[in-house]
């Protein structure tokens, strides 16, 4: 999954932008915003998310050595890039495989209590204060959470109050990788002095090496199916993973073209174009409540953006 930001003019607004650069990064958030359709496609076919996540990030490895072979060299140089090999492995391993096994709008929006997770770890690792703005979004946030979470049959008659909490596999799975893709973005930040294509590779060997260390623990202990016959996914593994490098191409080019608090706000798109394919392909539907908690959780995070 692509991390925010990148080089750019301060201030502005997206009608002050380049339209390509406005349209490469809303490529990019379409192409995750749709991932889950090709993903589950490719689970049909025998090939379960986790192991789609390790062929197409291997076939991003190849590419990376292929055109930059230093890169290899600065990474293995930076032991502290091995921390966002592990962040950005978790993220891609969790999302992935969470949008294909439930409800798809809500693990996204899950994904996007980045706000929360990043005013913490910014605090910790970073050393940035807890400002007031800071505390509003984490507030929008976590009551957009609740508000998603919340039972919709709460426990009648038991006395029992029904916390809101994740209650399947795929809703945990989207927490831990929005709290996963929220320390990315924070270690790319500290990293910011590390070459480009090393953190790129960093990225894209973690995306590979977690998402493979999960699947064969998880198959050998038989509770996700090892990889069926090539023949019937190996294409459509090579035309995600062209799609994934054509959308990290869209956004390279409008990150370096476009402040980075409005790529913030451009890539929120993302919820959008999972929400409609999502509601439109029988994935999902949108409840009043869950509208509600995506109007809170969205709020925080063009909130941060806009910080």
């Amino acid at each position: 999954m692509a991390a925010e930001g990148g080089p750019g003019r301060p201030g502005g607004s997206v009608a002050g932008h380049p339209p390509l650069a406005i349209a490469g990064l809303l490529f990019n958030a379409f192409a995750w915003g749709v991932s889950w359709w090709p993903f589950r496609e490719l689970g049909e076919r025998g090939l379960h998310a986790l192991w789609a996540t390790v062929f197409v990030y291997v076939l991003g490895v190849v590419v990376i050595t292929v055109a930059r072979p230093q890169a290899w060299g600065q990474l293995l140089r930076a032991p502290a890039l091995w921390w966002l090999v592990l962040a950005s492995g978790a993220t891609n391993a969790t999302f992935n495989w969470g949008v294909t096994i439930g409800d798809v709008v809500r693990v996204v929006l899950l994904f996007y209590l980045m706000p929360v997770w990043a005013v913490l770890l910014a605090r910790v690792l970073l050393g940035e204060p807890l400002t007031r703005p800071a505390l509003l979004r984490l507030a929008l946030a976590l009551a957009g959470a609740a508000v998603v979470l919340w039972p919709a049959q709460p426990n009648a008659g038991d006395g029992a109050f029904a916390w809101p909490v994740p209650a399947t596999l795929a809703e945990w799975l989207g927490l831990a990788g929005g709290l996963a893709f929220a320390l990315t973005n924070v270690l790319l930040r500290r990293e910011a002095e590390q070459p480009e294509m090393a953190r790129a590779l960093a990225m894209f060997v973690g995306g590979a090496v977690v998402a493979g260390v999960v699947a064969l623990a998880l198959a050998s202990a038989s509770h996700v199916p090892w990889p069926g016959p090539a023949p019937a996914w190996g294409l459509g593994v090579a035309l995600l993973a062209l799609w994934f490098l054509a959308s990290n191409l869209t956004l390279q080019y409008g990150a370096a073209r476009v402040p980075a608090n409005i790529t913030a706000v451009v890539m929120v798109s993302e919820v959008l174009f999972a929400s409609l394919s999502a509601v439109l392909l029988g994935a999902s539907a949108i409840t009043p409540t869950l509208a509600i908690g995506a109007c809170l959780i969205v709020g925080a995070s063009l909130l941060a953006a806009r910080a």
